[in-house]
Protein backbone atom coordinates (compact mmCIF):
# COMPACT_ATOMS: atom_id res chain seq x y z
CA UNK A 1 0.00 0.00 0.00
CA UNK A 2 3.03 2.47 0.97
CA UNK A 3 4.70 1.53 -2.84
CA UNK A 4 1.15 2.36 -4.69
CA UNK A 5 1.10 5.47 -2.74
CA UNK A 6 4.32 6.77 -3.46
CA UNK A 7 4.28 5.77 -6.81
CA UNK A 8 0.69 7.77 -7.32
CA UNK A 9 2.01 10.81 -5.52
CA UNK A 10 4.96 11.35 -7.61
CA UNK A 11 2.69 11.95 -10.73
CA UNK A 12 0.57 14.10 -8.31
CA UNK A 13 3.77 16.32 -7.42
CA UNK A 14 5.21 16.80 -10.91
CA UNK A 15 1.15 17.88 -11.68
CA UNK A 16 1.18 20.83 -8.56
CA UNK A 17 4.85 21.57 -9.61
CA UNK A 18 3.93 22.15 -13.18
CA UNK A 19 0.98 23.99 -12.40
CA UNK A 20 2.62 26.26 -9.97
CA UNK A 21 5.12 26.90 -12.60
CA UNK A 22 2.94 28.00 -15.44
CA UNK A 23 1.03 30.14 -12.91
CA UNK A 24 4.88 31.67 -12.20
CA UNK A 25 4.44 33.37 -15.90
CA UNK A 26 0.52 33.46 -16.10
CA UNK A 27 1.10 36.14 -13.40
CA UNK A 28 2.84 38.49 -15.09
CA UNK A 29 1.18 38.51 -17.83
CA UNK A 30 -2.23 38.95 -15.66
CA UNK A 31 -3.74 42.35 -16.96
CA UNK A 32 -6.04 42.40 -13.35
CA UNK A 33 -5.28 42.67 -9.62
CA UNK A 34 -7.64 40.62 -8.63
CA UNK A 35 -6.53 37.53 -11.30
CA UNK A 36 -2.96 38.57 -10.34
CA UNK A 37 -3.89 37.85 -6.27
CA UNK A 38 -5.95 34.55 -7.27
CA UNK A 39 -2.98 33.12 -8.57
CA UNK A 40 -0.72 34.39 -5.76
CA UNK A 41 -3.57 32.23 -3.39
CA UNK A 42 -3.18 28.85 -5.87
CA UNK A 43 0.31 28.83 -5.60
CA UNK A 44 0.66 29.42 -2.11
CA UNK A 45 -2.03 26.31 -1.76
CA UNK A 46 0.27 24.09 -4.02
CA UNK A 47 3.37 25.17 -2.29
CA UNK A 48 1.83 24.33 1.48
CA UNK A 49 0.43 20.67 -0.39
CA UNK A 50 3.86 19.67 -1.87
CA UNK A 51 5.39 20.77 1.26
CA UNK A 52 2.75 18.27 2.91
CA UNK A 53 2.57 15.23 0.91
CA UNK A 54 6.58 14.96 0.68
CA UNK A 55 6.89 15.06 4.54
CA UNK A 56 4.09 12.95 5.00
CA UNK A 57 5.31 10.43 2.62
CA UNK A 58 8.94 10.56 4.12
CA UNK A 59 7.67 9.76 7.90
CA UNK A 60 5.62 6.67 6.21
CA UNK A 61 8.75 5.39 5.11
CA UNK A 62 11.25 6.19 8.04
CA UNK A 63 8.66 6.46 10.91
CA UNK A 64 10.93 8.71 12.41
CA UNK A 65 9.03 11.44 14.42
CA UNK A 66 11.48 14.55 13.73
CA UNK A 67 10.13 14.33 10.33
CA UNK A 68 6.77 15.36 11.63
CA UNK A 69 8.07 17.58 14.27
CA UNK A 70 10.63 19.65 11.82
CA UNK A 71 7.12 19.70 9.30
CA UNK A 72 5.65 21.48 11.85
CA UNK A 73 8.14 23.81 12.71
CA UNK A 74 8.60 24.42 9.16
CA UNK A 75 4.58 25.21 8.15
CA UNK A 76 4.76 28.07 11.21
CA UNK A 77 7.64 29.70 9.48
CA UNK A 78 6.44 29.51 5.92
CA UNK A 79 3.36 30.61 7.00
CA UNK A 80 4.86 33.30 9.47
CA UNK A 81 6.95 34.77 6.75
CA UNK A 82 3.96 35.48 4.47
CA UNK A 83 2.31 37.03 7.09
CA UNK A 84 4.87 39.38 8.60
CA UNK A 85 6.09 40.37 4.77
CA UNK A 86 3.68 40.81 3.57
CA UNK A 87 2.16 43.07 6.69
CA UNK A 88 5.14 44.93 6.82
CA UNK A 89 5.52 45.53 2.87
CA UNK A 90 2.21 45.93 1.49
CA UNK A 91 4.09 46.45 -2.44
CA UNK A 92 6.15 43.93 -2.03
CA UNK A 93 6.00 41.46 -5.03
CA UNK A 94 4.17 38.65 -4.04
CA UNK A 95 5.78 36.27 -7.07
CA UNK A 96 8.96 36.91 -5.72
CA UNK A 97 8.16 36.16 -2.31
CA UNK A 98 6.54 32.92 -3.41
CA UNK A 99 9.11 31.58 -5.39
CA UNK A 100 11.46 31.68 -2.49
CA UNK A 101 9.56 30.23 -0.07
CA UNK A 102 8.58 27.48 -2.62
CA UNK A 103 12.57 26.72 -3.52
CA UNK A 104 12.94 26.99 0.53
CA UNK A 105 10.22 24.24 1.04
CA UNK A 106 12.09 21.94 -1.84
CA UNK A 107 15.15 22.61 0.64
CA UNK A 108 13.64 21.31 3.59
CA UNK A 109 11.84 18.30 1.84
CA UNK A 110 15.32 17.22 0.32
CA UNK A 111 17.01 17.66 3.22
CA UNK A 112 14.93 15.52 5.36
CA UNK A 113 14.81 13.08 2.85
CA UNK A 114 19.07 12.87 2.99
CA UNK A 115 19.55 13.59 6.30
CA UNK A 116 17.35 14.80 8.96
CA UNK A 117 20.05 16.10 10.72
CA UNK A 118 21.11 18.50 8.17
CA UNK A 119 16.96 19.03 7.69
CA UNK A 120 17.55 20.54 11.51
CA UNK A 121 20.13 23.09 10.97
CA UNK A 122 18.73 24.42 7.58
CA UNK A 123 15.44 25.07 9.61
CA UNK A 124 17.05 26.89 12.09
CA UNK A 125 19.09 29.15 9.09
CA UNK A 126 16.01 29.17 7.08
CA UNK A 127 14.50 30.97 10.53
CA UNK A 128 17.03 33.06 10.80
CA UNK A 129 17.77 34.52 7.43
CA UNK A 130 14.24 35.23 7.00
CA UNK A 131 13.74 37.09 10.73
CA UNK A 132 16.93 38.58 9.82
CA UNK A 133 16.08 39.85 6.24
CA UNK A 134 12.73 41.45 7.26
CA UNK A 135 14.48 44.96 8.51
CA UNK A 136 16.25 44.61 4.32
CA UNK A 137 13.65 46.27 2.02
CA UNK A 138 12.86 49.37 4.92
CA UNK A 139 16.54 49.96 4.85
CA UNK A 140 16.74 49.92 1.00
CA UNK A 141 13.51 51.96 0.62
CA UNK A 142 14.33 54.62 3.16
CA UNK A 143 18.41 55.03 3.27
CA UNK A 144 18.83 57.29 0.08
CA UNK A 145 22.99 57.26 0.63
CA UNK A 146 23.79 53.49 -0.52
CA UNK A 147 24.78 54.74 -3.50
CA UNK A 148 27.64 56.98 -2.08
CA UNK A 149 29.79 54.25 -0.61
CA UNK A 150 31.46 52.85 -3.60
CA UNK A 151 35.28 52.57 -2.64
CA UNK A 152 34.13 51.88 1.06
CA UNK A 153 32.27 48.91 -0.28
CA UNK A 154 35.12 48.15 -2.46
CA UNK A 155 37.15 48.04 1.09
CA UNK A 156 34.85 45.67 2.67
CA UNK A 157 34.27 43.24 0.23
CA UNK A 158 38.51 42.59 -0.30
CA UNK A 159 38.59 42.75 3.74
CA UNK A 160 35.38 39.83 3.98
CA UNK A 161 37.08 37.87 1.17
CA UNK A 162 40.79 38.40 3.04
CA UNK A 163 38.97 36.63 6.20
CA UNK A 164 40.78 33.24 4.23
CA UNK A 165 43.77 34.24 5.40
CA UNK A 166 43.23 34.74 8.71
CA UNK A 167 41.06 31.81 9.54
CA UNK A 168 40.56 30.37 6.80
CA UNK A 169 39.68 26.47 6.67
CA UNK A 170 40.27 24.51 3.71
CA UNK A 171 37.36 22.60 2.28
CA UNK A 172 37.54 20.04 -0.76
CA UNK A 173 41.02 21.23 -1.86
CA UNK A 174 40.12 25.29 -1.66
CA UNK A 175 40.78 27.48 1.93
CA UNK A 176 37.56 29.58 0.73
CA UNK A 177 36.02 29.30 4.23
CA UNK A 178 36.49 31.17 7.45
CA UNK A 179 36.13 30.02 10.83
CA UNK A 180 34.97 32.97 13.96
CA UNK A 181 33.90 31.79 16.93
CA UNK A 182 33.43 28.21 16.20
CA UNK A 183 31.46 28.83 13.27
CA UNK A 184 32.65 28.17 9.70
CA UNK A 185 30.94 30.46 6.62
CA UNK A 186 32.25 31.32 3.30
CA UNK A 187 33.03 34.86 3.07
CA UNK A 188 32.20 35.07 -0.79
CA UNK A 189 28.60 34.19 0.04
CA UNK A 190 29.10 37.92 1.70
CA UNK A 191 31.49 39.70 -0.95
CA UNK A 192 29.47 38.86 -4.12
CA UNK A 193 26.67 40.95 -3.08
CA UNK A 194 29.15 44.09 -1.31
CA UNK A 195 30.40 43.74 -4.70
CA UNK A 196 27.67 44.47 -6.70
CA UNK A 197 26.82 47.23 -4.79
CA UNK A 198 30.66 48.45 -4.92
CA UNK A 199 30.44 48.15 -8.45
CA UNK A 200 27.45 49.75 -8.97
CA UNK A 201 28.00 52.66 -7.14
CA UNK A 202 31.38 53.19 -8.53
CA UNK A 203 29.64 53.35 -12.28
CA UNK A 204 26.40 54.47 -12.01
CA UNK A 205 27.29 58.64 -12.04
CA UNK A 206 31.08 58.15 -13.42
CA UNK A 207 31.78 55.56 -15.91
CA UNK A 208 34.62 57.09 -18.18
CA UNK A 209 37.78 55.23 -19.64
CA UNK A 210 39.40 56.14 -16.00
CA UNK A 211 36.62 55.12 -13.91
CA UNK A 212 36.69 52.06 -15.71
CA UNK A 213 40.62 51.00 -15.22
CA UNK A 214 39.85 51.67 -12.02
CA UNK A 215 36.55 49.82 -11.26
CA UNK A 216 38.43 47.00 -13.65
CA UNK A 217 41.38 47.18 -11.13
CA UNK A 218 39.10 46.82 -7.65
CA UNK A 219 36.92 43.66 -9.55
CA UNK A 220 40.15 42.04 -10.33
CA UNK A 221 41.42 42.17 -7.34
CA UNK A 222 38.22 40.71 -6.22
CA UNK A 223 38.34 37.91 -8.59
CA UNK A 224 42.31 37.30 -8.08
CA UNK A 225 41.76 36.47 -4.39
CA UNK A 226 39.00 33.70 -4.93
CA UNK A 227 41.41 32.30 -7.34
CA UNK A 228 44.32 32.27 -4.67
CA UNK A 229 41.90 30.40 -2.97
CA UNK A 230 41.05 28.36 -5.40
CA UNK A 231 37.16 29.21 -4.61
CA UNK A 232 36.87 29.49 -9.00
CA UNK A 233 33.54 28.90 -9.04
CA UNK A 234 32.84 32.21 -6.63
CA UNK A 235 35.60 33.59 -9.42
CA UNK A 236 33.73 32.90 -12.22
CA UNK A 237 30.53 34.37 -10.85
CA UNK A 238 31.82 37.39 -9.97
CA UNK A 239 33.55 37.83 -13.19
CA UNK A 240 30.29 37.19 -15.14
CA UNK A 241 28.14 39.68 -12.53
CA UNK A 242 31.08 42.70 -13.14
CA UNK A 243 31.31 42.05 -16.70
CA UNK A 244 27.16 42.52 -17.40
CA UNK A 245 27.33 45.23 -14.49
CA UNK A 246 29.95 47.52 -16.44
CA UNK A 247 28.00 46.93 -19.85
CA UNK A 248 24.95 48.32 -18.86
CA UNK A 249 26.71 50.93 -17.50
CA UNK A 250 28.46 51.96 -20.62
CA UNK A 251 26.38 50.74 -23.53
CA UNK A 252 29.82 50.42 -24.75
CA UNK A 253 29.76 46.40 -26.50
CA UNK A 254 33.82 46.24 -26.57
CA UNK A 255 34.24 46.20 -23.12
CA UNK A 256 32.59 42.64 -22.99
CA UNK A 257 34.14 41.26 -25.61
CA UNK A 258 37.38 42.09 -24.11
CA UNK A 259 36.06 40.68 -20.88
CA UNK A 260 35.11 37.31 -22.28
CA UNK A 261 38.75 37.00 -24.13
CA UNK A 262 40.62 37.66 -20.99
CA UNK A 263 38.26 35.09 -19.59
CA UNK A 264 39.15 32.72 -21.94
CA UNK A 265 42.72 33.08 -21.28
CA UNK A 266 42.46 33.37 -17.65
CA UNK A 267 40.69 29.70 -17.80
CA UNK A 268 43.53 27.98 -19.61
CA UNK A 269 45.94 29.65 -17.49
CA UNK A 270 43.74 28.02 -14.50
CA UNK A 271 43.70 24.71 -16.04
CA UNK A 272 47.84 24.82 -16.44
CA UNK A 273 48.00 26.09 -12.95
CA UNK A 274 45.84 23.77 -10.64
CA UNK A 275 45.29 20.30 -10.42
CA UNK A 276 41.97 20.43 -8.75
CA UNK A 277 40.42 22.31 -12.58
CA UNK A 278 42.29 19.89 -14.61
CA UNK A 279 40.51 17.06 -12.12
CA UNK A 280 37.01 18.29 -12.77
CA UNK A 281 38.04 18.87 -16.71
CA UNK A 282 39.00 15.12 -17.09
CA UNK A 283 35.71 14.21 -14.79
CA UNK A 284 33.30 16.63 -17.12
CA UNK A 285 34.98 15.39 -20.60
CA UNK A 286 34.45 11.65 -19.77
CA UNK A 287 33.81 10.70 -16.40
CA UNK A 288 32.89 6.92 -17.02
CA UNK A 289 36.71 6.77 -18.11
CA UNK A 290 37.32 7.63 -14.64
CA UNK A 291 34.63 6.87 -12.64
CA UNK A 292 36.46 5.22 -10.03
CA UNK A 293 38.64 8.42 -8.90
CA UNK A 294 37.92 12.18 -10.57
CA UNK A 295 34.55 11.57 -12.15
CA UNK A 296 32.77 9.28 -9.44
CA UNK A 297 30.50 12.65 -8.72
CA UNK A 298 29.44 13.18 -12.02
CA UNK A 299 29.26 10.00 -13.23
CA UNK A 300 26.55 9.04 -9.99
CA UNK A 301 25.21 12.54 -10.73
CA UNK A 302 23.77 11.55 -14.54
CA UNK A 303 23.42 8.17 -13.30
CA UNK A 304 20.95 9.23 -10.98
CA UNK A 305 19.68 11.81 -13.53
CA UNK A 306 18.88 8.98 -16.19
CA UNK A 307 17.46 6.40 -13.63
CA UNK A 308 15.15 8.94 -12.04
CA UNK A 309 12.82 9.79 -15.89
CA UNK A 310 10.61 12.06 -16.16
CA UNK A 311 8.72 11.67 -12.77
CA UNK A 312 11.17 9.91 -10.70
CA UNK A 313 11.46 6.88 -8.69
CA UNK A 314 9.33 8.10 -5.88
CA UNK A 315 10.92 9.98 -2.76
CA UNK A 316 12.54 8.31 -0.47
CA UNK A 317 13.14 5.42 -3.28
CA UNK A 318 16.14 6.47 -4.91
CA UNK A 319 20.35 6.12 -3.97
CA UNK A 320 21.24 10.05 -3.58
CA UNK A 321 23.32 9.18 -0.93
CA UNK A 322 25.55 7.51 -3.09
CA UNK A 323 26.59 10.86 -4.48
CA UNK A 324 29.28 12.62 -2.20
CA UNK A 325 28.63 16.25 -1.31
CA UNK A 326 24.48 15.31 -2.57
CA UNK A 327 23.29 17.98 0.17
CA UNK A 328 24.63 20.80 -1.68
CA UNK A 329 26.57 21.03 -4.82
CA UNK A 330 24.46 17.94 -6.25
CA UNK A 331 21.41 18.15 -4.66
CA UNK A 332 20.19 18.45 -8.30
CA UNK A 333 20.78 15.06 -9.34
CA UNK A 334 18.67 13.55 -5.79
CA UNK A 335 15.71 15.60 -6.78
CA UNK A 336 15.67 14.07 -10.80
CA UNK A 337 15.91 10.88 -9.56
CA UNK A 338 13.31 10.65 -7.10
CA UNK A 339 11.20 13.84 -8.35
CA UNK A 340 11.78 13.40 -11.52
CA UNK A 341 13.43 15.19 -14.46
CA UNK A 342 9.75 17.15 -14.77
CA UNK A 343 9.64 17.84 -11.09
CA UNK A 344 13.82 19.22 -11.60
CA UNK A 345 13.03 21.49 -15.39
CA UNK A 346 9.87 23.00 -13.26
CA UNK A 347 12.38 24.50 -10.70
CA UNK A 348 15.06 25.52 -12.85
CA UNK A 349 11.91 27.47 -14.85
CA UNK A 350 10.65 28.73 -11.05
CA UNK A 351 14.29 30.17 -11.14
CA UNK A 352 14.22 31.23 -14.09
CA UNK A 353 10.86 33.46 -12.92
CA UNK A 354 12.99 34.95 -10.55
CA UNK A 355 15.83 36.12 -12.64
CA UNK A 356 13.12 37.56 -15.17
CA UNK A 357 11.25 39.51 -12.32
CA UNK A 358 14.37 40.66 -10.81
CA UNK A 359 15.40 42.37 -14.89
CA UNK A 360 11.84 43.46 -15.00
CA UNK A 361 12.07 45.63 -11.52
CA UNK A 362 15.96 46.36 -12.73
CA UNK A 363 14.57 47.92 -16.15
CA UNK A 364 12.12 50.00 -14.07
CA UNK A 365 14.04 51.69 -11.41
CA UNK A 366 15.21 55.06 -12.21
CA UNK A 367 18.07 55.32 -10.10
CA UNK A 368 20.88 53.96 -11.96
CA UNK A 369 22.80 52.37 -8.78
CA UNK A 370 19.43 50.98 -8.22
CA UNK A 371 18.99 49.94 -11.57
CA UNK A 372 22.43 48.65 -11.85
CA UNK A 373 22.46 46.75 -8.21
CA UNK A 374 19.53 44.94 -8.88
CA UNK A 375 20.93 43.80 -12.61
CA UNK A 376 24.29 42.43 -11.34
CA UNK A 377 21.88 40.77 -8.14
CA UNK A 378 20.01 38.98 -11.52
CA UNK A 379 23.26 37.93 -13.08
CA UNK A 380 24.41 36.69 -9.83
CA UNK A 381 21.59 34.88 -9.08
CA UNK A 382 20.91 32.95 -12.22
CA UNK A 383 24.38 32.34 -13.32
CA UNK A 384 24.93 30.49 -9.38
CA UNK A 385 21.78 28.22 -10.72
CA UNK A 386 23.16 27.71 -14.56
CA UNK A 387 26.54 26.40 -12.73
CA UNK A 388 24.99 24.27 -10.39
CA UNK A 389 22.21 22.42 -12.93
CA UNK A 390 25.41 22.69 -15.50
CA UNK A 391 27.59 21.05 -13.30
CA UNK A 392 25.34 18.32 -12.29
CA UNK A 393 24.12 17.46 -16.02
CA UNK A 394 27.80 17.38 -17.13
CA UNK A 395 26.82 19.99 -19.35
CA UNK A 396 29.71 21.97 -17.98
CA UNK A 397 32.94 20.81 -15.35
CA UNK A 398 31.77 21.46 -11.81
CA UNK A 399 32.74 24.48 -10.20
CA UNK A 400 31.49 23.43 -6.43
CA UNK A 401 28.67 26.16 -6.15
CA UNK A 402 25.25 25.38 -4.64
CA UNK A 403 21.73 25.59 -5.59
CA UNK A 404 20.55 29.03 -4.15
CA UNK A 405 17.71 28.63 -1.44
CA UNK A 406 17.56 24.62 -2.23
CA UNK A 407 21.21 22.90 -1.45
CA UNK A 408 21.99 22.52 2.05
CA UNK A 409 24.42 25.29 3.40
CA UNK A 410 24.07 28.49 5.54
CA UNK A 411 26.32 30.78 3.74
CA UNK A 412 24.71 30.52 0.59
CA UNK A 413 20.79 30.24 1.77
CA UNK A 414 21.76 33.35 4.13
CA UNK A 415 23.25 35.59 1.01
CA UNK A 416 20.38 34.35 -1.44
CA UNK A 417 17.70 35.36 1.34
CA UNK A 418 19.18 38.67 1.24
CA UNK A 419 19.52 39.17 -2.59
CA UNK A 420 15.77 38.20 -2.78
CA UNK A 421 15.10 41.12 -0.01
CA UNK A 422 17.08 43.75 -1.64
CA UNK A 423 15.05 42.95 -4.88
CA UNK A 424 12.37 43.35 -2.90
CA UNK A 425 13.53 46.60 -1.18
CA UNK A 426 14.01 47.50 -4.66
CA UNK A 427 10.59 47.29 -6.16
CA UNK A 428 8.75 48.58 -2.31
CA UNK A 429 10.65 51.34 -3.68
CA UNK A 430 9.40 51.53 -7.14
CA UNK A 431 6.18 51.01 -5.87
CA UNK A 432 6.37 53.86 -3.42
CA UNK A 433 7.47 56.13 -6.19
CA UNK A 434 5.10 55.30 -8.92
CA UNK A 435 2.71 56.29 -5.80
CA UNK A 436 3.83 59.54 -5.59
CA UNK A 437 3.69 60.49 -9.19
CA UNK A 438 0.55 59.40 -9.34
CA UNK A 439 -0.61 61.46 -6.56
CA UNK A 440 1.02 64.41 -7.96
CA UNK A 441 -0.55 63.69 -11.33
CA UNK A 442 -3.97 64.04 -9.85
CA UNK A 443 -3.10 67.07 -7.52
CA UNK A 444 -1.85 68.24 -11.17
CA UNK A 445 -5.00 67.62 -12.58
CA UNK A 446 -7.17 68.56 -10.04
CA UNK A 447 -5.25 72.28 -10.10
CA UNK A 448 -5.35 72.29 -14.04
CA UNK A 449 -9.34 71.62 -13.83
CA UNK A 450 -9.60 74.88 -11.82
CA UNK A 451 -7.23 76.87 -14.39
CA UNK A 452 -8.83 78.65 -17.23
CA UNK A 453 -7.43 77.00 -20.92
CA UNK A 454 -4.42 77.77 -22.16
CA UNK A 455 -3.09 78.54 -18.53
CA UNK A 456 -0.26 76.03 -18.92
CA UNK A 457 -1.73 72.86 -16.70
CA UNK A 458 0.35 70.78 -18.56
CA UNK A 459 3.29 71.99 -18.86
CA UNK A 460 3.08 72.15 -14.86
CA UNK A 461 1.84 68.56 -14.55
CA UNK A 462 5.12 67.77 -17.08
CA UNK A 463 7.46 69.38 -14.65
CA UNK A 464 6.49 67.88 -11.26
CA UNK A 465 6.44 64.57 -13.14
CA UNK A 466 10.28 65.57 -14.22
CA UNK A 467 11.00 66.55 -10.61
CA UNK A 468 9.67 63.65 -8.67
CA UNK A 469 11.42 61.20 -11.33
CA UNK A 470 14.65 63.57 -10.62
Amino acid sequence: MLNLSIQLSKYFLVILITVYTVQCFAAVASKTKLHRENIYQYQRAILFTIHFLCHMILFLETHELRVLVYYALEVVLLGAAIILYQNLYRSLSKLILNNMLMLISIGFIMQARLNLNYAKRQLIIVGGALGICLVIPVIIDKMKVLSRFGWLYAAGGLGILGLVFVCGVTHYGATNWAKIAGIEFQPSEVAKIVFVFCVASLLAKVHDFRRVVLVSLVAGAHVLLLVYEKDLGAALIFFVTYICILYAATANPLYPLAGTAAGAAASVVAYKVFSHVRVRVTAWRDPWSVIDNEGYQVANSLLAIGTGGWFGMGLGKGMPTSIPVVNSDFIFAAISEELGALFAICLILISLSNFLMFINIAMRLRHKFYKLTALGLSVNYMFQVFLTIGGATKFIPSTGVTFPLVSYGGSSIISTVIVFAVIQGLYVLHQDEEEQIRRAEAEEEQRAAQLPPGAGGDAGKQERRRTLEQ
